[in-house]
């Protein structure tokens, strides 16, 4: 036997309007490669000095004093404003996992592993891991800035 159940109609009509948001939230991520643009060392490293740059730690926590234990890592927090023309030089995760949050502007990044640049705009995240080297350019006329969460290991390591 079926049984049916009835909402009140404004209980039904919030819920429909819930379920039709959920449906169509799309998580933001930053652009990416093109599947058919990949490619292992398809750009080489360039030697670019910081330009138009400010970087700010906003917080940082000592993750071996934490219930994870993880020695010698700090999990830090920090915002990064580049002015237009701005360069964040070429930097590698290869040991320091971060995620980068596009609060305002557009960036470019020139990946070691995408033959073509990756545009990155305001609401997107970028994760940055193991096999990330890249660098990156405000070729716009508006400041952008990024909000970065890392982990890093050497406190004295100043690469952005």
């Amino acid at each position: 036997m079926f049984l049916q159940c009835r909402l009140p109609r404004t209980l039904s009509l919030s819920l429909a309007v819930l379920g039709t948001a959920i449906l169509t939230a799309q998580p933001s991520f930053a652009g990416e490669c093109p599947a058919d643009k990949m490619k292992p060392d398809a750009r080489a490293m360039v030697d670019y000095k910081p330009v138009g740059v400010t970087d700010v730690t906003l917080g940082s926590i000592d993750l071996e004093k934490q219930p994870a234990n993880i020695k010698d890592r700090e999990l830090r927090f920090r915002k990064l404003t580049i002015e237009p023309g701005g360069i964040v030089p070429w930097h590698s995760h290869d040991d320091r996992p971060a995620l980068i949050f596009v609060q305002q502007g557009e960036i470019v990044e020139y990946a070691s592993n995408c033959v073509d640049p990756i545009v990155h705009k305001a609401g997107d995240i970028r994760p940055e891991v193991h096999g990330t080297s890249h660098w990156w350019k405000n070729l716009g006329k508006e400041t952008v800035i990024l909000y970065v969460g890392d982990v890093r290991r050497d406190p004295h390591d100043h690469n952005m």
